[in-house]
């Protein structure tokens, strides 16, 4: 009796059992699989944030301290922007100015010819284009940082990762009882 109670045992508890287990890994990709999403659309919707009003995708990843640097890089751009077109505009219509005066023009109390003009309009183009430029870099990498902060919130950064730097000795026997020694550096990550 005892045997047939064992082999139902085996056979209908440990499927049982088996289902159980099986459910269970189941259930933790399910929630593996949520988490990866809800980390997707966060750093989705920071992106997002970030694409619409500078700054923004940052204030939702709760990192503060980067929207002064972000609107930093957009004035300083934004600024140089301004400066050089306003000088670029001075200079261009200098230039037109000294097409219709035989090749000669006055621009900043000082004389300039048509080549002169055309150098210093080119110069101050260029220098605007570096503005604009800038700026989209900076709005670029404010959307590129605001999604990977938000990948980055779920990343652990906890005290079970250790690197050991420590002092390294090893003698190395060369016969005739001669020794040389070797020194150095061991480091030593552990994930625990």
């Amino acid at each position: 009796m005892l045997k047939y109670f064992f082999i139902f045992f085996v056979f209908f508890g440990f499927n049982n059992f088996a289902q159980q287990i099986d459910s269970l890994k189941i259930n933790d990709t399910i929630q593996q699989k949520i988490a990866i999403k809800k980390t997707y659309s966060k750093a989705r919707r920071a992106a997002i944030y970030s694409a619409c009003l500078p700054g923004l995708g940052q204030g939702y990843n709760k990192k503060y301290f980067k929207i002064p640097i972000i609107y930093a890089g957009l004035a300083g751009f934004g600024y140089m922007f301004y400066a050089n077109n306003k000088k670029y505009n001075y200079y261009r219509s200098a230039l037109l100015l000294s097409i219709n005066n035989n090749g000669v023009a006055q621009a900043d109390g000082r004389n300039y010819s048509t080549d002169q003009l055309q150098i210093l309009k080119l110069d101050y183009k260029k220098y605007r284009d570096y503005g604009v430029i800038g700026m989209g870099i900076v709005y670029l990498l404010n959307i590129i940082d605001a999604n990977v902060d938000g990948h980055l919130k779920t990343f652990d950064v906890s005290d079970d990762l250790s690197l050991n730097i420590n002092p390294w000795q090893n003698k190395y026997y060369l016969g005739n009882n001669n020794y040389k020694t070797a020194y150095g550096l061991s480091l030593t990550l552990n994930f625990k």
